[in-house]
């Protein structure tokens, strides 16, 4: 009964997170930091989630362990290559960054 109640908080910690990412996806101002809010809450959103049915069902844990380590690897990585790709294309910077890494110099 216990594992139940934990595993349940623990879904609903998950989909609190992912909430929180689809929010900021929506109110932040440029692809940057969309991206930023994409990858980081919703990888910590989706690993959440699935903590909680592991330990709802802990006859899953094999699957779900892989699916933890695909979401650790392409989330973050893919944020990555999409944010570089829309720099490189010259999509622009908000008016409030204040550092540009990359080379620009405002």
């Amino acid at each position: 009964m216990i594992l139940q109640f934990i595993g349940a908080l623990c879904a609903l910690l998950g989909a609190l997170f992912l909430l929180l990412a689809s929010i900021g996806i929506n109110r932040m101002p440029d692809t940057y930091t969309r991206m930023l809010s994409a990858s980081k809450a919703s990888t910590l959103g989706t690993i959440f989630f699935l903590l909680g049915i592991g330990i709802r069902f802990p006859g899953w844990w094999l699957k779900l362990f892989f699916l933890f380590i695909t979401v650790l690897l392409t989330a973050p990585l893919s944020a990555h290559v999409i944010s570089r790709t829309a720099y490189f294309l010259g999509i622009p910077l908000t008016d409030q960054t204040v550092k540009d890494d990359l080379g620009k110099k405002r």
